[in-house]
């Protein structure tokens, strides 16, 4: 690999973004469509019961998965900053910290999950008749999170060097495998709920092998070999400060859609089914603002690196109108026809009654969160991540779930009410974050 064909502090700032943004973007959309398949297929060979465990098990996996893409994202700031800067020990060193670190923390986070596996589903109040398929399918998918870890760390360490494209196609052949494996596991073994499971981790695990051997074979900067496996303290330190306030404003976030769970759960089971299709909507229709979001993350950390303050604020601007625009698309449907959305993942009647009026209140959160998500992403490239993990903190405990539960507790049975909380907290957010932006902004052109 060549190192100039990964700086992204050369060139047009839009055709820059966008050829970073969209391998990030398709990546992220085959990611995602893990546990859409998951939920598709389990709702057309399944009974409600099953989709209901699968959507609760989902929350939390999802919950895994934040925890871990927030402290990689802070490998892939920590890397792009070096690379920025064209120190290529540095960098070395950067990536052997971030995976190190990783491979210790899956380890724990894997012995910690499986003693929680029953804590963890009585809390969010799993429907009695789905808490047995919820309980196998969390405890299976827990197994794997070491190759979750693996994963997204060998990802993140690639956006942070520039390349976006490789990361697409590890998890495009992870994706294929998960769907021949859903299919072949439920319909044709009759495993159920163990079979999307057991297809989702061993898809996983055979994309993070296949990476390793494809990088070594491609002589790429690092070579996964014992030997550089090890700890920089310095690097280490830098990591925890970019990447714990990541992780905790996406943990965060993701508690605070798990307290929704836990409140329609309450509702029966038709309202928590409907609920957790638009739990996979969400995660679509927010994927052009998540994916522009992490890209500038790289690509503002990179410049900022480099001493390229307007370049940077460039790309967010360019950033805030891909993401606005692309999320709309989404938003449009939700209004237009949420009975189409939720058809194609739950036919039954009941649940599509029960999802309509969630899904147009809560579909106005596709826009709020595009400036939300992009603003973050620009100040986490800043390494302002203690402003970005305050705001998130700040809106999911004190905003969302507050409200969440006032909204349950005197209108229990308003799901148009309930959804309409999501993109209510996200445009306060959206209006303060960029308040913010541009007092940096401001204060950095005072100091040039």
């Amino acid at each position: 690999m060549k190192k100039e064909e990964h700086l992204l502090t050369e060139g047009n700032v839009f055709r820059v973004l966008l050829a970073f943004s969209l391998p990030y973007l398709i990546a992220n959309l085959i990611q995602a469509l893990y546990g859409a398949v998951d939920l598709m297929v389990i709702g057309r060979f399944c009974p409600p019961e099953s989709v209901a465990a699968v959507s609760s098990g989902t929350q939390v996996t999802q919950i895994i998965t934040s925890v871990v893409s927030g402290l990689t994202l802070g490998g892939t700031i920590l890397v792009g900053k070096y690379t920025g800067m064209q120190k290529e020990q540095e960098t070395k060193k950067a990536i052997g910290t971030t995976l190190t670190l990783f491979a210790i923390f899956a380890v724990l986070l894997t012995f910690v999950m499986l003693l929680c596996v029953d804590p963890i589903l009585a809390a969010i109040k799993t429907p009695p008749e789905s808490l047995s398929d919820a309980k196998t399918y969390v405890t299976i998918c827990f197994g794997g999170i070491f190759f979750i870890c693996g994963y997204n760390a060998i990802s993140a360490i690639l956006r942070g060097y520039g390349d976006s494209r490789r990361p697409m196609y590890f998890v495009a052949l992870s994706c294929a495998l998960n769907v021949i494996g859903d299919v072949a596991l439920v319909r044709y073994a009759g495993l159920g709920v163990a079979g999307t499971a057991l297809a989702t981790v061993f898809s996983q695990g055979f994309s993070m092998i296949c990476a390793i051997v494809y990088l070594n074979r491609k002589k790429f900067i690092f070579s996964f070999r014992l030997s550089g496996f090890r700890i920089d303290k310095k690097m280490a330190r830098e990591l925890a400060k970019v990447g714990i306030p990541i992780s905790l404003q996406e943990c965060m976030v993701r508690l605070s859609f798990l307290f929704l769970t836990s409140v329609t759960n309450r509702l029966g089971v038709y309202a928590a089914a409907a609920v957790g299709i638009a739990s996979k909507y969400d995660v679509f229709a927010m994927l052009p603002a998540t994916s522009v979001a992490s890209a500038l993350a790289a690509i503002t950390a990179q410049n900022c690196g480099a001493g390229k303050e307007k370049r940077a604020n460039q790309s967010l601007a360019a950033g805030l109108c891909f993401a606005f625009l692309a999320s709309a698309c989404f938003w449009g449907w939700a209004q237009g026809s949420p009975e189409t959305m939720i058809g194609i993942f739950d036919r039954d009647v009941r649940v599509i009654e029960a999802g309509i009026p969630f899904f147009t209140s809560c579909s106005y959160d596709y826009l709020a969160v595009a400036f939300v998500f992009t603003l973050n992403g620009y100040l986490n490239g800043r390494s302002q991540t203690v402003f970005t993990m305050i705001s998130c903190c700040f809106g999911a405990l004190a905003l969302r779930m507050p409200l969440i539960y006032l909204a349950y507790t005197f209108f229990p049975d308003n799901l148009l009410l309930i959804g309409a909380i999501a993109p209510a907290v996200s445009g306060f957010m959206a209006i303060y974050t960029l308040v913010y932006v541009l007092f940096l902004i401001r204060r950095k052109k005072m100091k040039a």
